[in-house]
């Protein structure tokens, strides 16, 4: 699925969900804390759909964050496996791609993510609830948590309170990947 038909996707799910929950673009603005114009656009699939937004949205009305991805609600209970570069996958924009590690664990208390970035110029900041653990896989990369802007390495690992602005950047003009662990 290409990128727009992606973020459509996920767009029409979130229209779904707030439907069958009869809520109001207020009442969904009340419980993520973005504003009711924002989360419009968010719904018209013209825009991009940040991570933090869809964790926000799943948190407040507790399904995981992989069934606003995916469409499919996760079913396993004792475990679920997924091999190397599958995973439930989400484009978020050309300079992100996600894969969801756990997208099949049913009321998973953590939401891993395998996320590749491009590299792009400036640092685009989102926060959500809950804590983050990233830990770096491969190439370089800049990530900015508050004020603070620190270089990570391949093997370097950072865990923040995520309701601060967060973001990466791609170093040397070459991908970077990480292990991207969110708590909520």
């Amino acid at each position: 699925m290409i990128l727009n038909e992606q973020i459509k996707a996920i767009a029409e799910r979130l229209i779904a969900l707030r439907e069958v929950l009869d809520l109001s673009l207020e009442d969904v603005s009340a419980k993520t804390g973005i504003s009711p114009e924002q989360i419009a656009k968010f719904e018209s699939g013209e825009s991009d759909i940040p991570m933090s937004y869809i964790c926000d949205v799943a948190q407040a009305y507790n399904i995981q964050p992989s069934a606003i991805i995916s469409g499919e609600e996760p079913k396993m209970q004792s475990y679920f496996l997924t091999r190397k570069g599958k995973g439930v996958s989400m484009e978020r924009s050309k300079a992100y791609k996600y894969l969801a590690l756990a997208a099949g664990f049913k009321n998973a208390i953590i939401e891993p993510f395998e996320v590749t970035i491009q590299p792009f110029e400036n640092i685009s900041l989102n926060s959500h609830t809950g804590q983050e653990f990233n830990f770096l896989l491969e190439g370089r990369a800049k990530i900015q948590v508050g004020e603070k802007q620190m270089i990570m390495e391949e093997g370097d690992s950072i865990y923040f309170d995520s309701t601060r602005p967060h973001g990466l950047i791609a170093l040397d003009n070459k991908p970077a990947r990480f292990l991207a662990i969110i708590c909520k």
